[in-house]
C-alpha cells in the first residue's frame, strides 16, 4: 500500500466543534448548573451623575430566597481597570448609566431580580458631562476628582517634519469626521460562575478571551493568590473583543460567593447586554493632509479625541493601534498625531474588532478620496502611487517583510470592474445613482507586544493509538483558531484529521498565552504547534529508524502510518511504533512542548517600533445604488482583496472575511448604539439596526498569498482586518455616486438625504 504525499495547508476544513455548536450540544455559561448554585443579580444606577446619599436594602434582605445582599460597604471594593478609576460596586458616587450599586444573590434568577428591585437609592444629582467639549471646558466638574482633569490620557506621535512636508505641498485638504458607539451584539450574552471549594481555591467559569491575564487581574481584585484561581472558559457565543477586560460583574460574582460560601452565576438579559457590555468609541478625527502635484503624498496631520465616558477600560488605548494607520497606511514621509481620551458621564468602551482601526482608516482613506478630488486623479492610481513594498520600513518603525498592499489594490480593482464602473453612476431609474468606491487598511497580523511577552506554549501528547492531544494557551471565541492549529499538526505529524483533538478551556492544563487579541492566534499560537509538532515528528522518526533498520531521513509520516519517503510505500503503523516505544526497552512517552515568542518589540515612548512580527493589508471596493429621493443606500456587491499571508484553512478565512465584512456594513449603514444625555436609547435588536441576510450583497473574496517569512507556512492574521476598510469603501462609494461629502456614520437614509438636500 502506497500513500502519497499531500498538504492539508490551504485545503478547507470545517470548525472541529461545528457539529457539537449545531446540534446545540455545546455548553455555554448559560447551560452550566452547578451543585448548590445560586444566581446573582445586579441593581445599576438610573443616574448619570450623582452622589450615593443611601441605600436601603432591607425589603431585598427580607424576600424569601435572598441569601446575601452586598454595597459596596460590604466589600474590599478594589479599584481597577486602566486608570484604576472604576470598582466593582459604587459607593460614594455614579459616574455613568452602566455604575453597579448593589448586588444580590438568591436560589433563583426571579428572585435574585425582584430582589434587587426592591432597593432603594437615595441620590443628591450633580451637573452631568455628556460631550467632549463639555469636559474640556475650563471650570467643568472633575468626574475623577484624584485626577485633577477630565483627559484620561493624550497621545503624541510624530515623524519627518510637518512644516517640511506642508512646503511640499501642492494640494492640502481637511476634513472632521465624526465616528458612533456601536457594540458587539455577541449572540450570547455576558456571563460568569463564580465556585470556591473547601480549600479556597476559586474556580471561574468564564467568557473571558484572555484567561492568563484574566487570573492574575482577578486575583488583584478579588484577594485571592492567583495560584489559586482556575479559569475555565466556557463555549463563547461571540467576542470580538468585547470579552477582553474585566468587567464589574465578574468581580461581583466572586465577592457573592464569598459571602454565601456557595457557587454563584450572574448572567446578563439582552437589555442588560446592550446598557453594560463594552462599546467602540464614539471618536471625532479631523484630518490635514497634502500631496504634491503628481500625487506623491508629503504629510498628515491628526487630531482626535475620544468620549472615554465614565471609567478608563480598553477603549482608551485604541490610539496605539490608530497611528499606525496614520503613520504608516501608504507612504507618508511627515506625521504628527495629538490625540485626547476624555472623560464623560456617558459609557465606557472597550475593545472591539479592529481596535480602533474602523474609525482611524475611515478618515485616512475618506481623505485620500479628497486628495484624489483635488488632484483629479483616479483614486485607484492616487493610492498605487504610494503604496509600499515589500522590505520598507515605515517612518513609525514598522518593518514590512511581507506587504501586498500594491497586489490587493490591482487585484480588487481587476475583480470589481473598477476602470468600467467609474464612469458609469447613471442607472434605468432617473433618481437612482450607481457608484463604486475602495478603501485599503493596514493592520497588527502577528500580535502586537503590549506586554514583556506575546507569546504562546504547546504542548502535545501522542497516546498509544497515534491520536493527538493538541493542548495549547490559545482560546477559542469562535474564529475557527483550535482548526487552524489542529491542521498545522497534522501536516506536520502526518496525521489524519479526526486523530486530533484540542484542549484550550481550562488554566490548570493549558501553558501561557497573553489571549485572543491582535489577530495573533493563527501567527504566533500555529507557530508554536508547528515547532513542538516538529520535535515530536523528530522522535517518531528516529524511533520508527530504529525499529526498521532505516534511517530516518528516509521515512515520512503520512495519513497515520509510517511509510518510505521515496514513494510512500507503508512501512508501519504509527501506532505501533508508539507502543514499541512506550512499551519497549526505552519505556518513553511522546509529549513534547514548545514556546514561541515573535521577534517584535515594544514600542518606545514615542510609539515608535517594530510592535508585531507581521502586518496586513486589504482592499475592498463597494459598489452601491443610492435611491436621491429617500437617501436609501443599496450595496450591490463587495470585492474583498486580503494580504493574509498563506492561507492555511480557506474555509476558515472566507468565513471571517464574509463575518467582518457584514459588521464593516453595518458599521457603515444602520448601526449606532444611541445615547441621549447619557442613556442608552436603543437597548434591544428591535430598535439597534444590524445588517440583516437580505441586505447582505454579494462578497467578493481574493486571497493575495505573500508568504511572511516568520508566520506558520507563510501566514498571517485576518480576524479584524475584514471589518476596516468596509465602511470607507461604502462612504467612498456613495461619494462617488452622489457627489456629496460624507463626514459621519451610520450612512442611514436620513443623514444621506440630508448630504443631499444641503
Amino acid at each position: 500500500m502506497r500513500i502519497a504525499k499531500q498538504s492539508l495547508i490551504g485545503k478547507s476544513f470545517p470548525k472541529l466543534d461545528a457539529p457539537e455548536r449545531a446540534s446545540g450540544r455545546a455548553v455555554y455559561i448559560q447551560d452550566m448548573v452547578l451543585p448548590r448554585m445560586l444566581h446573582g443579580a445586579i441593581l445599576r444606577t438610573d443616574r448619570v451623575h450623582a452622589r450615593i446619599v443611601a441605600i436601603d436594602t432591607s425589603a431585598a434582605e427580607r424576600l424569601p430566597g435572598v441569601q446575601a445582599v452586598i454595597t459596596a460597604n460590604d466589600i474590599d471594593n478594589v479599584p481597577f481597570g486602566h486608570g484604576k478609576d472604576n470598582t466593582p460596586l459604587k459607593g460614594d458616587k455614579v459616574r455613568c448609566i452602566r455604575d453597579e450599586i448593589t448586588a444580590v444573590a438568591a436560589e433563583t434568577e426571579s428572585i435574585a431580580r425582584e430582589a434587587a428591585a426592591l432597593i432603594r437609592v437615595e441620590y443628591d444629582d450633580l451637573p452631568p458631562i455628556l460631550s467632549v467639549e463639555q469636559a474640556l471646558r475650563g471650570g467643568a466638574p472633575l468626574i475623577h476628582e484624584h485626577k485633577q482633569t477630565n483627559v484620561a490620557f493624550t497621545y503624541e506621535y510624530s515623524h519627518g517634519d510637518l512644516a517640511a512636508g506642508e512646503r511640499e505641498s501642492d494640494v492640502v485638504v481637511q476634513e472632521t469626521y465624526r465616528l458612533p458607539y456601536v457594540t458587539h451584539c455577541c449572540l450570547g450574552t455576558s456571563g460568569i460562575i463564580a465556585a470556591f471549594d473547601a480549600r479556597g481555591h476559586l474556580t471561574l467559569y468564564s467568557v473571558t478571551q484572555v484567561p492568563a491575564l484574566y487570573r492574575r487581574d482577578m486575583a488583584q481584585i478579588c484577594g485571592v493568590p492567583p495560584e489559586r484561581i482556575r479559569v475555565i472558559q466556557a463555549t463563547i457565543g461571540g467576542g470580538f473583543g468585547s470579552k477582553l477586560d474585566i468587567y464589574p460583574y465578574e468581580p461581583i460574582a466572586v465577592h457573592l460567593a464569598r459571602r454565601t460560601n456557595r457557587p454563584v452565576k450572574i448572567v446578563f438579559n439582552r437589555q442588560e447586554e446592550f446598557v453594560a457590555s463594552p462599546t467602540r468609541q464614539p471618536t471625532e478625527i479631523r484630518i490635514r493632509a497634502g500631496a504634491k502635484r503628481d500625487g506623491t503624498f508629503t504629510f498628515r496631520e491628526i487630531d482626535f479625541t475620544h468620549d472615554n465616558g465614565g471609567y478608563t477600560s480598553w477603549g482608551a488605548t485604541t490610539p496605539f493601534v490608530m497611528m499606525q494607520a496614520f503613520s504608516s497606511l501608504y507612504r507618508v514621509p511627515h506625521v504628527s498625531m495629538h490625540g485626547k481620551v476624555v472623560h464623560t458621564n456617558n459609557p465606557y468602551a472597550g475593545a472591539m474588532r479592529g481596535y480602533g482601526n474602523l474609525q482611524a482608516t475611515f478618515a485616512v482613506e475618506s481623505s485620500v478620496e479628497l486628495l484624489a478630488g483635488e488632484l483629479g486623479t483616479d483614486p485607484l492610481e492616487l493610492r498605487l502611487r504610494n503604496a509600499q513594498e515589500p522590505g520598507e520600513t515605515t517612518g513609525q518603525g514598522i518593518g514590512l517583510r511581507a506587504c501586498g498592499l500594491r497586489e490587493c489594490l490591482e487585484t480588487a480593482a481587476k475583480r470589481s470592474g473598477w476602470h468600467q464602473k467609474r464612469n458609469q453612476t447613471a442607472t434605468d431609474r432617473p433618481r437612482v445613482r450607481r457608484g463604486i468606491g475602495m478603501a485599503s487598511m493596514l493592520h497588527v497580523g502577528g500580535g502586537a507586544k503590549i506586554y514583556r511577552s506575546d507569546g504562546c506554549g504547546t504542548i502535545l501528547r501522542l497516546d498509544d493509538f497515534a491520536r493527538l492531544t493538541l493542548i495549547t494557551g490559545s482560546s477559542e471565541i469562535g474564529q475557527g483558531s483550535e482548526t487552524v492549529l489542529a491542521q498545522i499538526a497534522a501536516e506536520e505529524l502526518g496525521l489524519r484529521f479526526d486523530q486530533i483533538q484540542v484542549l484550550n478551556n481550562d488554566t490548570d492544563v493549558k501553558p501561557w498565552d497573553v489571549g485572543v487579541h491582535a489577530s495573533r492566534t493563527t501567527f504566533i499560537a500555529g507557530n508554536s504547534v508547528r515547532l513542538a509538532a516538529r520535535e515530536a515528528r523528530k522522535k517518531l522518526l528516529s524511533a520508527a529508524a530504529d525499529q526498521l533498520r532505516s534511517a530516518p531521513e528516509e521515512l515520512d509520516l503520512r495519513a497515520g502510518k509510517v511509510v518510505r519517503d521515496a514513494d510512500g510505500e507503508v512501512l508501519a503503523d504509527l501506532g505501533k511504533v508508539i507502543r514499541s516505544l512506550h512499551f519497549g526497552g526505552k519505556n518513553e512517552v511522546v509529549v513534547t512542548h514548545h514556546y514561541y515568542e515573535p521577534p517584535s518589540v515594544m514600542q518606545d515612548q514615542g510609539y515608535k517600533g517594530d510592535v508585531s512580527a507581521a502586518y496586513a493589508f486589504a482592499t475592498q471596493v463597494a459598489e452601491v445604488e443610492v435611491d436621491l429621493d429617500t437617501g436609501v443606500v443599496k450595496v450591490l456587491r463587495l470585492t474583498a482583496a486580503h494580504d493574509i499571508g498563506r492561507v492555511i484553512n480557506r474555509l476558515g478565512a472566507e468565513g471571517q472575511v464574509q463575518g467582518g465584512v457584514v459588521m464593516g456594513l453595518g458599521y457603515a449603514l444602520s448601526e449606532e448604539l444611541q445615547v441621549e444625555r447619557g442613556r442608552i436609547v436603543n437597548p434591544s435588536f428591535r430598535e439597534y439596526k444590524l445588517i440583516t441576510s437580505p441586505e447582505v450583497p454579494e462578497i467578493d473574496i481574493a486571497f493575495v498569498e505573500t508568504i511572511d517569512p516568520e508566520g506558520p507556512y507563510g501566514a498571517k492574521g485576518i480576524a479584524e482586518a475584514p471589518a476596516i476598510c468596509t465602511a470607507p469603501a461604502v462612504a467612498n462609494a456613495v461619494r462617488h455616486a452622489t457627489g456629496g461629502r460624507f463626514t459621519a456614520l451610520p450612512l442611514t437614509p436620513e443623514r444621506v438625504f440630508s448630504e443631499l438636500k444641503q
